[in-house]
């Protein structure tokens, strides 16, 4: 009689997290809850232990300003959009990176951010607060870095909004390891 193996408790977070985009409740993200989450997020593996990135985080209280200057930042005819789109959030958290200048350097950065991004996301999800990692257009406007405070040799890797939710996200299915896996043969 073949046994079916339990997934772990890691295993279980990996596989049920969603990217929740919207329909976000009223439960104000706080400042000291984002901090716990990065206090263990920063975990991730970095090169060298560089630990390239910082964050911003705008809470509850200053989203509408915030959401009004970022869409302000478009042009006219679409600033509407973008700010009722960056409204929907209860916070934000704004992931920038170190930018070197020697591409194998940036790439590590880059990797380290990303496996720090997921962490945090992880991690958030357990608590039942919604993440989705945003890389709008924005993200690269000059005046979105100025607003923000960002280096000229600094790089916003993304927005991630923030937000508790109810109901969670429909589950997309993702291809298997197996199709997308070879052997080198060499």
């Amino acid at each position: 009689m073949e046994l079916t193996k339990q997934p772990t408790a890691l295993q279980k977070v990996i596989r049920d997290r969603r990217s929740v985009k919207k329909h976000y409740n009223h439960k104000p993200v706080t400042e000291e809850t984002v901090k716990e989450l990065l206090a263990d997020a920063v975990w991730a593996p970095t090169h060298g232990v560089r630990q390239p990135w910082r964050f911003i985080f705008v809470g509850p209280f200053q989203t509408e300003s915030f959401a009004q200057q970022v869409a302000a930042t478009y042009p006219e005819e679409r600033q509407q959009n973008r700010l009722e789109y960056l409204r929907e959030p209860t916070a934000f958290l704004i992931v920038v990176m170190d930018e070197p200048k020697s591409t194998k350097q940036w790439d590590e950065n880059f990797g380290a951010t990303a496996s720090m991004i997921q962490n945090f996301w992880l991690l958030a999800w357990e608590q039942q607060l919604g993440v989705v990692w945003k890389t709008n257009s924005h993200i690269y406007d000059s005046q979105v870095k100025e607003i923000l405070n960002v280096g000229e040799n600094e790089k916003i890797v993304g927005f991630l909004h923030l937000g508790y939710f109810d109901e969670k996200p429909a589950k997309k299915d993702r291809i298997p390891a197996a199709e997308k896996f070879t052997t080198f043969k060499g």
